[in-house]
């Protein structure tokens, strides 16, 4: 009886490193049961005016995945940012309380969009892409909005809000990807992985 060929073995995976520590973000991608570590970009970030938001979003998602690929060349590297665009205006994370104070009352009663961009690099392999997300928050009387700001969840959010937390109920519509508006476009990021090498079983 002839003998089967042995298979060759399969490519190493290849070391998975998240360019950021944001705790959703990390909470996305634990979801999909990879080993990966979280690193924070050495990457001070530009707000180009000139750029619209998602050729600024990608160009901020690409930079801080360069930062950390510039460090490990052999990994698998992902970087994303996120910003609010509302009436021409492009807010990244608010400064403290009463720059988000601000944001809020200029969300309030209309609507807006979330737009993520999302970076990843491998070994001679690079893409960039984007996603967006359309919300619309309710009307907020003055003691709504100081009784939300008391939670805390506007620090480290784009538009002062957080979407998987309380900050749900300020909102009257939300249409787009959750995952998108949480921080990270999953379903775009499991095909660019896919397309760099990353196996996922």
């Amino acid at each position: 009886m002839a003998r089967a060929d042995p298979q060759p073995p399969p490519a190493a995976q290849p070391q998975l490193i998240l360019a950021s520590t944001s705790s959703a973000r990390r909470a996305l991608l634990d979801a999909l049961g990879l080993p990966y570590r979280a690193e924070a970009p050495d990457y001070a970030e530009h707000h180009a005016p000139e750029l619209s938001p998602s050729e600024l979003v990608r160009t901020l998602a690409l930079g801080k995945a360069r930062a950390v690929a510039a460090l490990h060349p052999e990994a698998v590297v992902v970087g994303a940012d996120q910003v609010v665009a509302v009436a021409g205006q492009v807010w990244s994370k608010p400064a403290g309380e009463a720059e988000a104070r601000g944001q809020l009352r200029t969300l309030a009663g209309r609507s807006h969009e979330l737009v993520t961009g999302v970076a990843v690099l491998g070994p001679g392999w690079e893409r960039v892409e984007h996603e967006v997300a359309h919300l619309t928050m309710y009307p907020l009387e003055e003691a709504e909005l100081e009784g939300y700001l008391a939670t805390g969840e506007w620090q480290g959010c784009a538009g002062s809000y957080r979407v998987e937390g309380r900050g749900l109920a300020l909102f009257s519509e939300i249409r787009g990807d959750q995952t998108n508006i949480r921080g990270l476009p999953m379903t775009r990021l499991v095909r660019m992985l896919r397309e760099a090498g990353v196996r996922f079983f």
